[in-house]
């Protein structure tokens, strides 16, 4: 069988005005991966990445501390899904129910917790396919063209492959939906818990992909710093 890992971006730049940074937390969480791949002997026969910036970089980072490596690709399939997006179309039919949310959510570094309220309540809303709008992605087309880049890989993988997938938590929650068929609802909640730079491994023979492992982030953990496990 193959496998496929699954690694979620380093920390991005959370309140910043671009957030799509690694900032010098998430480009050591990613030198400390590549590290870690390097002592368990993993040699990966591809890679890809995301088109984003944060995807990019963990993967750079982190590939630069193994001794082999190959190219990385870039596929806009295993994109995150437009969050930013999600807010500004959903967040108007929430107001009356939640005033301050506008103020919240423009101001998530200095309120995290109620950050993170709002926005599940929002996600909550977008993957239940109630409140759909145009011009902004459906959860369900989401999950599509997320499907779309796991059969890209399935297809050129090798029978005996390693494949790193350097990507983010939304692109994982989906694929955890596709794979396990786990409700979306609980898949979000699975979604919060996934760690900066977590592996989530995959197996696979032909076309017929399951889940082996989920949010793996022991190289962070033996480190004994807790400063570098971070969840955005």
């Amino acid at each position: 069988m193959g496998s496929i890992y699954l690694i979620r971006h380093g920390q991005a730049s959370f309140g910043a005005d671009d957030y799509d940074v690694l900032s010098p937390v998430g480009v050591r969480q990613a030198e400390v991966l590549g590290e870690h791949l390097e002592q368990l002997g993993i040699r990966l026969d591809r890679c890809v990445s995301g088109s984003l910036r944060r995807q990019q970089h963990t993967a750079n980072a982190a590939l630069q501390r193994m001794s082999q490596a190959p190219a990385l690709d870039i596929d806009e399939a295993f994109n995150e899904f437009d969050a930013d997006a999600v807010i500004r179309t959903l967040l108007p039919d929430l107001l009356p129910e939640e005033p301050e949310a506008l103020h919240i959510l423009r101001n998530g570094a200095q309120n995290r917790a109620e950050f993170q309220r709002l926005f599940a309540k929002l996600i909550q809303r977008w993957i239940s396919g109630e409140h759909d709008k145009p011009g902004l992605q459906s959860w369900q087309a989401y999950v599509e063209q997320v499907e779309g880049g796991l059969r890209r890989i399935l297809e050129q993988a090798g029978s005996k492959q390693n494949i790193a997938v350097f990507t983010s938590g939304g692109t994982i929650t989906a694929l955890l939906r596709l794979i396990t068929g786990v409700p979306a609802a609980k898949a979000f909640e699975l979604n919060w818990q996934i760690v900066n730079t977590s592996l989530s491994q995959l197996k696979f023979r032909g076309s017929e992909v399951s889940l082996a492992s989920f949010n793996s982030h022991v190289h962070l953990q033996l480190l004994k710093a807790p400063e570098l496990i971070t969840y955005r």
